[in-house]
């Protein structure tokens, strides 16, 4: 998944991106609101973590700006701020969370993870589909009990097939929220399909179910 950090104090902004991409996220970071909504126009987002108090711009008001570009994405408002009234703005424009400074980075990625399965449809990190478990918090993939080797690039492609489960996904979205911009120039290359192709062979050693569909001249689509 993709994230922007719209954060001023580089070294919280670093923080966090060095700790978020450890945990396999794609990382962003925009020191200004300026940056943030040049990016936020050209990219998409699955997350936003976004300072209030940025040099140049109301935090607030780069939310608004954001949901029109877009507008799939979840905000996790973070900043030294806590008055009520900003909590309750920051809601009415659709965060999705408010996080203090300080924080515990865990806990940000134990927000992350709540949204993410609660704006999916899913109330546990555990998600079963015929005889398999996919669990998005440990990063595990296992046929009832024995575990199933994917890649890393593999895992990050069948959870955010799963998470976006009946929903036809183009290669250009899975390209950019799963690898970043590496391909942005060649989205339409094999690439995506060579890594789909793997991921149907380790299924089928279990389960000849077709999990994963072909939508003919757009991309792929997980239904369950």
């Amino acid at each position: 998944m993709r994230i922007l950090i719209v954060e001023d104090e580089k070294s919280l902004a670093a923080e966090i991106k060095h700790f978020l991409e450890k945990e396999d996220y794609n990382i962003d970071v925009a020191p200004t609101g300026l940056q943030a909504s040049e990016l936020i126009a050209i990219n998409p987002y699955d997350f936003i973590l976004l300072d209030i108090g940025l040099p140049d711009y109301n935090g607030l008001d780069l939310i608004k700006e954001a949901k029109e570009y877009n507008s799939e994405a979840y905000f996790i408002v973070i900043t030294a701020r806590g008055e009520l009234e900003d909590k309750i703005k920051g809601f009415d424009l659709g965060a999705d969370d408010y996080l203090p400074k300080p924080f515990s980075l865990l806990e940000l990625l134990s927000r992350i993870q709540a949204i993410t399965r609660r704006k999916f449809g899913h109330k546990d990190s555990v998600i079963e589909f015929g005889g398999f478990s996919l669990d998005t918090t440990k990063k595990h993939f296992q046929f009832k009990e024995q575990a199933i080797n994917l890649t890393k690039k593999e895992y990050k492609l069948l959870s955010y097939l799963v998470l976006n489960k009946n929903r036809v996904l183009d290669r250009l979205q899975l390209t950019e929220h799963i690898w970043g911009d590496f391909y942005e120039d060649d989205y339409d290359s094999n690439y995506i399909d060579v890594h789909i192709k793997n991921v149907r062979k380790k299924l089928a050693e279990y389960d000849e179910t077709n999990w994963i569909k072909t939508i003919r001249g757009i991309g792929y689509k997980f239904e369950m």
